[in-house]
Formats: structure tokens, sequence, C-alpha cells
């Protein structure tokens, strides 16, 4: 957990069977009233950044995704901003692949910028950090199969979606913990008057 926006001092080991331990020792798990980037509200969010800030959890993690999709010939790792940007990174070190990520432009469209792209034929393993709506990696999917990518397989550090998502690509979670979302019009926690939290942008007006 974070202590006075201190990092408490966390013991160095394996990840064993309880991934969503890690989550709870770094205070990711968060409880409330939160509006997620797909503009869907719940009572629990998922702050991956307490987990990537450690680069030990971060590499375990990615060891996950690394073994699951070591066989699968990947020569192209690419995440969405932010958090794909590290764990694309730590995965392609790992698999000796390529990695990068898509930045976004306008409110559902991704580019690769900075001279980075994808090569027609490249096998592609698309990482990012939570799957809630999915809308993120439908977006790098796109544009990967745009570039003529063959898109081996998808890996996220937690699949928390209340329904299963079909990309036309194995799809992998290091942690698999269903999470309820609400339609803003159609919250309870909105109608109880509890203040709603934008993740890294404070309070909300409601």
């Amino acid at each position: 957990m974070l202590i006075n926006g201190q990092a408490a001092r966390l013991e160095a080991g394996t990840i064993s069977d309880n991934i969503e331990g890690i989550f709870e020792k770094t205070g990711a798990i968060l409880n409330g009233h939160f509006l997620l980037t797909s503009g869907l509200h719940s009572p629990v969010y998922w702050e991956k950044f307490r987990v990537l800030q450690f680069p030990n959890y971060t590499e375990q993690l990615c060891r996950l995704i690394s073994t699951r999709f070591s066989k699968h010939k990947v020569d192209v790792v690419a995440g969405p901003t932010t958090g794909g940007i590290i764990l694309a990174h730590e995965v392609g070190r790992q698999i000796n692949a390529r990695s990068i990520f898509a930045e976004k432009e306008g409110d559902d469209k991704r580019i690769f910028r900075r001279g980075l792209g994808i090569n027609p034929g490249e096998r592609v393993l698309i990482v990012d950090d939570v799957l809630t709506t999915g809308k993120s990696i439908r977006e790098v999917l796109e544009l990967v199969k745009k570039q003529g990518g063959d898109v081996v397989g998808i890996a996220v550090l937690v699949d928390r979606s209340e329904k299963k998502h079909k990309f036309g690509a194995p799809l992998f979670g290091c942690l698999r913990s269903v999470t309820q979302t609400y339609d803003p019009q159609h919250c309870p926690l909105c109608a109880a008057g509890v203040p709603l939290t934008k993740p890294g942008g404070g309070k909300v007006s409601i």
C-alpha cells in the first residue's frame, strides 16, 4: 500500500499463485465511485501504475505473458498508451521482440508515431493493462491490421470485463476479476450522491 505518498517497503519474492496479492500489497485496488476511461462508472478502480512502479512486480507479471506466448514466434509487442508502453517494453525484452506503442488521435483512433509501425506480415502480440470494454485494444487491433500485421494474441494484466470479448485472437489475462460497472444514467452510486472521482483528475461534478 502507499503511505503518505511514499511506497511501502515491499518484500522481494516470487509471484506464487496469488496474483491478486500483488495488487493488494501495492494498494492498486481502489474502492469508491470512479469514472473509467470508457465513460462507465464503477465502485472499484484498478490503479495499475501502483504495480508498474515496481520493476520486480512488473517483470513477474510480464513473465506470465511472455511464457504464455513464448511459442507464438512474436515479432512485435504493441500496446496503447500509457500503461501499454511499459508492458510492451518488458514483454518485448523477455521474448526478444520489438516493442512499440500506439497513441491516441481523436476519440476512436490510434496511430503509431515517432517512426514506429508494423511491417506487413509481422506477428504481433498486443498488450494492455486493464480490460473493461476493450475499446483501446480494438483501436490497436484495427491499426495493426491496417498496416498488414498478424495479431497472434492479446494479453492484459487484469481482465475486469463483465462479458467475454471476441477479438479474433487468443486472450490472456494475468488476473481475471469481474468488476461491476454502471452506465452513468443508471448508476446507483450517483443516485446515492457518492462523489464521482476521475482517477488522476480528482472529483467530477455530477
